[in-house]
């Protein structure tokens, strides 16, 4: 340890005061603030990451953060505090611990982890705020769902349609042939991922009006 005392002149006399008997600097650490902070927010959550400056890399190892993060338009006395178990210099924030459409403000300081014997630090300076907002989620779009709703009313009322051909109608054997022939040439056109929906549509369209003029 080191011994620090203090020297002056008082009323004339010099005089030599000890103010650390036993001063050790391991144990009177006090870090520069982060810096760097960002932050990148998604639906799903927010990214925040920082860099530690002018720490040397035994201590970088050991470091313990706390996140403190508002709604920007708040105090910072009213901010949710989290001490951080990792001594990496990045958190994450579930987007459930956020609203959508409000705008946020973030900061991070760091000391030694209170788990270390050798070292003994205060809480450095709070740094610069990194400020995000949630993304929204995004929507489907009402023209997926009208096609999906189509592609499931198509599916039964083909079947219907054919069920009702096939039964309505005396087949002759050269018209049940052609009938399946359609049929099953349509299912593979269906099948087939390069054809669009409605292209399918009119594929099968074009079968269904094929076989009802064989049937005739």
């Amino acid at each position: 340890g080191y011994r620090v005392s203090l020297q002056g002149n008082f009323f004339g006399c010099n005089d030599t005061y000890m103010t650390f008997p036993e001063y050790n600097p391991r144990k009177h650490i006090k870090l520069d603030p982060p810096m760097n902070i960002q932050s990148n927010a998604t639906a799903s959550k927010c990214q925040i990451w920082w860099s530690v400056w002018n720490v040397p890399w035994y201590l970088a190892e050991i470091l313990q953060y706390e996140l403190q993060y508002k709604e920007y338009s708040m105090s910072w006395e009213v901010a949710l505090n989290k001490t951080l178990p990792s001594s990496l210099p990045q958190v994450e924030i579930e987007a459930t611990e956020l609203r959508s459409g409000v705008a946020y403000a973030a900061r991070v300081r760091c000391k030694v982890s209170e788990n270390e014997d050798s070292y003994h630090s205060q809480w450095s300076e709070w740094s610069q705020a990194t400020v995000f907002q949630r993304a929204d989620v995004p929507k489907v779009s009402e023209k997926i769902l009208g096609t999906k709703t189509m592609q499931y009313l198509f599916i039964p009322l083909s079947f219907g349609t054919l069920l009702y051909l096939f039964w309505s109608c005396k087949l002759s054997s050269r018209g049940t042939v052609h009938f399946f022939k359609c049929f099953f040439l349509t299912l593979g056109q269906k099948a087939s991922p390069a054809l669009t929906f409605p292209g399918q549509l009119l594929s099968f369209s074009h079968s269904i009006v094929c076989t009802m003029g064989i049937l005739r």
